[in-house]
């Protein structure tokens, strides 16, 4: 089985609508809480977007081996709790994480077993560059720095297990889902 479904994608490509239409649909794939050191934004709620915290306790998350990845972005740090992953594997649940390229591989190098690493792209640069815009929690001087990334990200989606094109939201979930589906299926055929 496939515990963990790792979403990465470009910022603005679409992969935190896609996890929560993703959470609608398969009420089952519990989502990972990552913390990170970033402000909350106006629409985000504390524990459930994202474990906010101050660099001093991530150091401290660090330094106790407490992260199964970590990853500096835009200026800000994020990671993924080991307790929670690896209670998700010895439970046999899924576990939808949505995390940087770096830690996506990070987790798949880690439980390459159980984890199915999903690369979201958008259409195009300009549709990217447009919902960066329309989002409006970003200044233009944070969009430039997330479009200079954009290069660098992308480069990873070779390594991924799957690509899926965020062009239309309902044909990006129903790819994502059949693809876990179809490497669960695959899974349980080899193990019977």
């Amino acid at each position: 089985m496939m515990n963990l479904i790792v979403i990465s994608a470009p910022s603005g490509a679409g992969k935190t609508t896609i996890c929560r239409e993703l959470q609608k649909r398969r009420p089952d794939l519990e989502f990972s809480v990552s913390c990170t050191t970033r402000p909350k934004r106006s629409y985000e709620i504390d524990g459930v977007d994202y474990d906010f915290i101050n660099e001093q306790e991530f150091q401290r998350r660090i330094a106790h081996d407490e992260l199964v990845e970590s990853e500096e972005v835009h200026g800000y740090l994020y990671g993924t709790s080991r307790k929670i992953v690896e209670q998700t594997i010895a439970e046999g649940k899924m576990l939808l994480l949505e995390v940087d390229v770096k830690g996506g591989l990070a987790i798949k190098a880690s439980f390459p077993n159980v984890t199915l690493a999903i690369f979201i792209m958008p259409p195009s640069e300009d549709e990217l560059i447009r919902r960066l815009r329309n989002r409006g929690s970003d200044s233009e001087e944070r969009i430039a720095k997330r479009l200079e990334r954009m290069e660098l990200e992308t480069s990873y989606e070779p390594k991924y297990d799957i690509t899926v094109v965020n062009e239309d939201l309902d044909e990006a979930v129903t790819a994502v889902l059949e693809s876990i589906e179809s490497k669960n299926q695959v899974k349980e055929e080899i193990w019977d």
